[in-house]
């Protein structure tokens, strides 16, 4: 089963504190570790992102997020588990890594 869990962020927030970092690449390794690790990356700010749309075959690109909120993903880990309760307990080590609220959903597919 995939997942992909998302890390919740702020503009207001500070960077992740060196102790942070640690505890990411520790639940990094032991995703891989376990094979469950199948992407991990962090995105950046909703401020560099673009919005393509060319679905009336006219262009449209604006600058910006789609959706402008002060929570934005930073971050995400795609991972393929036994099972959901696997998944759900990386979403809680991950969020206490990050020290960051995450979103766990499943993949389609």
């Amino acid at each position: 089963m995939r997942y992909i869990i998302s890390v919740i962020d702020t503009m207001t927030r500070s960077p992740h504190s060196p102790e942070e970092i640690a505890a990411i690449d520790a639940i990094n390794e032991e995703m891989v570790q376990h094979g469950y690790r199948v992407l991990a990356a962090g995105i950046d700010s909703p401020e560099k992102a673009e919005v393509f749309d060319y679905r009336t075959g006219s262009s449209s690109v604006t600058s910006g997020p789609l959706v402008k909120s002060p929570e934005f993903f930073s971050g995400i880990w795609i991972v393929d588990v036994p099972n959901e309760s696997v998944a759900r307990e990386l979403a809680e080590k991950g969020s206490r890594a990050c020290n960051r609220k995450v979103e766990l959903r499943p993949l389609l597919g």
